[in-house]
């Protein structure tokens, strides 16, 4: 139930009220099943994003959904089986119909959240995979990308549309991989090295077309190489090189399929001195060469 005592046991159709809080503000919600069909594997039920009241508090227990929450904005804390963790933007976690929780937010920085509703015989696993086990906070640090994929959730699911429950069950999917590949380490990790990483990453996201050596990275960053290496590995689940690797080979695509150019210049500017060198990495992360890429999808 929530704080005003509202029961929240059962799974099947119900008013609005009986699965939400009133103690939300500008919020936006979507609904593609409430009753969801014995032994399917996962259907996702509902979900939304809100921006919470000063004295959002909710308690709940025998919910009848699995149930995902990701902060996006604002502090606050959440108990799970009796164990209180705080909240802040990245924060994410998720509870087992069964689970007794309670959610709060700070009044000064109220809470603005994602929450996904989903039930069936695979939940509990596809949790699992997603690094994500009911009652364990994680932290994110891919806000762009976790809210990017969420608000195209909320948005095909208020659609409505013929295949809108196919859509949201795709998106809802990425969701969990993206989690998968950005949350494994973190909670063993603390807040400085959580920042390192992001200040790692920042700095190749923005040096992509001249940084070429894990030496440039660290030394940008003011790191030991092993040091740059661990937090990437950890956080990102790569090495520098790899993702600096990859990035440089988007926007390698990018240019030759919107730009054009030899292949020569463009693997100059991304820092390759030898055309042949660039053109195997290219192929090595996209599958097909440069030379191939722009002769056939090229403008």
């Amino acid at each position: 139930m929530d704080n005003r005592g509202t029961s929240m046991d059962i799974i099947g159709p119900a008013k609005s009220t009986e699965l939400l809080s009133q103690q939300v503000a500008d919020a936006r919600y979507f609904f593609l099943e409430l009753n969801p069909a014995a032994g399917a594997a996962l259907t996702l039920a509902f979900g939304g994003r809100e921006r919470c009241n000063p004295d959002y508090r909710i308690s709940r227990r025998h919910y009848g959904y699995y149930v995902l929450e990701y902060v996006a904005a604002g502090q606050g804390w959440v108990t799970l089986n009796g164990k209180r963790s705080d909240l802040r933007p990245g924060s994410v976690f998720a509870s087992s119909p069964e689970m007794k929780w309670e959610m709060g937010t700070d009044s000064q920085h109220p809470l603005m959240k994602y929450f996904f509703c989903f039930a069936g015989k695979d939940a509990a696993a596809r949790l699992r995979r997603a690094n994500l086990a009911p009652g364990v906070v994680r932290t994110t640090p891919a806000h762009t990308e976790m809210q990017t994929v969420a608000e195209d959730l909320i948005g095909e699911g208020q659609r409505a549309s013929r295949n809108a429950g196919e859509i949201c069950a795709t998106l809802f999917t990425l969701l969990l991989l993206r989690l998968a590949d950005t949350t494994r380490g973190v909670a063993e990790i603390g807040e400085p090295a959580r920042r390192n990483f992001l200040r790692c990453k920042g700095q190749i996201d923005a040096g992509v077309a001249e940084l070429r050596t894990l030496d440039e990275i660290a030394l940008r960053v003011g790191l030991e190489k092993s040091s740059v290496c661990r937090l990437f590995r950890r956080f990102w689940g790569t090495s520098p090189h790899q993702y600096l690797l990859r990035q440089k080979m988007n926007l390698a695509a990018e240019s030759l399929l919107q730009r054009g150019g030899p292949v020569k210049e463009i693997a100059a500017q991304l820092g390759f001195t030898d055309p042949f060198h660039f053109s195997r990495a290219f192929k090595a992360v996209h599958g097909i060469a440069p030379s191939r890429l722009r002769s056939s999808y090229g403008a």
